[in-house]
């Protein structure tokens, strides 16, 4: 039979309207990419005006406070300008304000992430508003981060009275320590009373931390062999107050011992200058012991030194400190942007390697290069 006279039947069977044979006409596909995708990465990467940041950081709109700290974090000339004149205006309304600054670090396996969940969930319920800053290391060799601390805190970020902003080192501890140090002020300037920057572990970063902290509180734990010869003796030097986490279960007659212990190593280092004497405490997470007693703790710390004068004194020395720090920073940065360097290092880089040039005498002639110019 011809193909074409089936085709036919068909065609007319179908629009007879006796016939049983309906065909509808189906669901519209959608097209395969999302037609508003331009317009939407157009509209987040626009840049405000520095007003329109400030107004928005004092009005605690959340949305615009990331996107400021995404403007501070950025290493673009016109994104630095503008991020600046954000910083400047919202020092401005943060003058006076009497925040409480704290580092938090720890050694690994000492849960700091679970504990600043519980004890960050505490201050809320105690009526502060809290920014959780943390320095998330990066990759030497992808140069990405992981930043899973929202996902570590999903209770936290649910909180309306919290903000949790994580960073990657990117390669440069000094540069993301002088980014989070402009994102404090921002969020200060947002109505946060409390501010916690968190580190990567027992480290280099500690020091960074400290430099922009009011109080240094280092978290460890019990039982896993670390007694006092797990951390630095200068970081404990440095702690204001060491909580030894996870002080629950069958693991509370560990972390007792270990508070002792602890408490009597921080009796053996010289007296602050603040004149506060550090202690240890035990916490924990799960039951929530403990958390009061930090915060009393961190409350006694803080009426200490606004009375004697040491609160204000240490703000003008990390001022100090990072004043330069910004300009090792922003030197190294405008030698290695430098067009005619940018050239140059390959050719120096590859005589070093060669064995034709030394190293020093390599780096000499390039920054004599440089001055020249």
């Amino acid at each position: 039979m011809d193909k074409s006279k089936l085709q036919g039947d068909f065609f007319r069977d179908y629009n007879n309207e006796d016939s049983a044979l309906i065909i509808t006409d189906g669901v519209e596909q959608p097209p395969n990419t999302n037609p508003y995708v331009k317009s939407f990465y157009r509209k987040r990467q626009d840049i405000l005006p520095a007003e329109e940041y400030v107004k928005g950081i004092i009005a605690r709109d959340i949305t615009i406070l990331s996107r400021a700290i995404t403007l501070v974090e950025s290493s673009l000339p016109e994104h630095r300008t503008v991020a600046q004149q954000v910083i400047r205006r919202c020092r401005e309304h943060t003058t006076g304000m009497k925040s409480m600054r704290i580092g938090i670090t720890g050694v690994p396996g000492a849960g700091k992430s679970t504990f600043i969940e519980a004890f960050g969930s505490y201050l809320t319920a105690e009526g502060h508003r809290l920014a959780v800053l943390t320095i998330d290391p990066s990759s030497e060799k992808s140069k990405g981060s992981i930043l899973g601390d929202k996902t570590r805190m999903e209770t936290l970020c649910n909180d309306p009275k919290a903000f949790i902003r994580p960073s990657p080192t990117a390669g440069s501890l000094g540069g993301v320590a002088r980014k989070t140090r402009e994102t404090i002020i921002l969020c200060e300037a947002a109505g946060y009373d409390v501010i916690f920057i968190e580190t990567v572990g027992v480290g280099q970063s500690e020091t960074a931390v400290h430099s922009m902290s009011d109080f240094f509180l280092l978290l460890m734990l019990s039982g896993a062999g670390d007694d006092l010869q797990g951390i630095k003796r200068g970081i404990m030097e440095m702690s204001d107050l060491i909580a030894i986490t996870k002080a629950d279960g069958t693991n509370i007659d560990k972390a007792t011992m270990a508070k002792a212990l602890y408490a009597n190593a921080l009796h053996l280092f010289p007296p602050t200058e603040s004149g506060w004497i550090p202690t240890a405490v035990t916490s924990s997470a799960v039951t929530k012991e403990g958390l009061p007693e930090i915060l009393s703790k961190i409350e006694e710390y803080f009426h200490l030194v606004m009375t004697n004068g040491y609160y204000e004194k240490r703000r003008h020395e990390q001022a100090r400190f990072w004043m330069y720090e910004s300009i090792n920073e922003s030197l190294k940065n405008m030698f290695y942007e430098d067009e005619t360097i940018a050239k140059l290092l390959p050719e120096y880089e590859q005589a070093v390697l060669d064995g034709k040039l030394e190293s020093y005498a390599a780096a000499m002639e390039l920054i004599e290069k440089y001055n020249k110019k």
